[in-house]
């Protein structure tokens, strides 16, 4: 895995403006970004992905990102396929659900699972969807039932976190996850993911896919050949 270009770790990196404070200038700024290192993913908040959508348009190797139900996950379900109606006409091309983890925490585990095959199944394949399980706030057991649930409704990726809970990279914790799904759905990893070291460990484990801050993604990928 080491030997990587930097445009094949690029395709396995997701860069994101879903922050409180991010504006138009910095969502230019990581297409710009994007579409200079070759990121698979730009991602932004709902309200800003018809734009995105149009600045990402004739970019055969950027996919348009967005959120569901970000960033507690807890917003009824009639909202959260609004939200996913409103993304996919906007264009939206890999949707991001955030698990409900407070539903899940309390033993709901029917509603989490038939809500996130509820919207799973109204994109009807259209775009890759991703549930975010929030492992950092979960324990051991309760990460892997979470894996199981996402398994169950259909979706494409089970994703770690949203980065908005503070924690490490979780190298250990991703790889029970990887060894529990096997080759039954993509992992994406996010949230503390900085060095080289962590992105080559995740690919030596086999996660498809990294939610990575913007800089951090730049300097990783930086630290790759342009060619073998």
């Amino acid at each position: 895995m080491k030997d990587l270009t930097s445009r094949q770790a690029a395709a396995m990196i997701d860069i994101s403006t879903v922050r409180t404070q991010h504006d138009f200038q910095d969502i230019e700024k990581a297409v710009e970004y994007a579409k200079r290192y070759h990121f698979i993913n730009v991602h932004a908040l709902p309200c800003w992905v018809r734009k995105l959508s149009e600045m990402l348009r004739d970019v055969d190797d950027v996919y348009v990102g967005a959120p569901v139900g970000f960033p507690s996950g807890a917003h009824k379900t009639s909202v959260k396929i609004m939200e996913a109606e409103q993304l996919l006409e906007d264009g939206v091309q890999e949707m991001d659900i955030v698990m409900n983890v407070g539903k899940f925490k309390n033993g709901d585990y029917n509603y989490v699972r038939e809500e996130l095959r509820e919207i799973v199944g109204m994109t009807d394949h259209r775009v890759l969807t991703k549930a975010i399980i929030e492992i950092n706030a979960l324990d051991d057991v309760e990460m892997l039932k979470a894996c199981d649930l996402v398994m169950e409704s259909g979706a494409d990726f089970v994703k770690t976190g949203t980065g908005w809970i503070p924690g490490t990279a979780n190298l250990e914790r991703i790889r029970k996850i990887k060894a529990h799904c096997g080759s039954a759905i993509k992992v994406k990893a996010a949230g503390g993911i900085r060095t080289r070291e962590e992105f080559l460990a995740l690919c030596e484990m086999g996660v498809e896919r990294m939610g990575i801050n913007l800089r951090s993604a730049i300097n990783i990928v930086e630290s790759f050949p342009a060619s073998l």
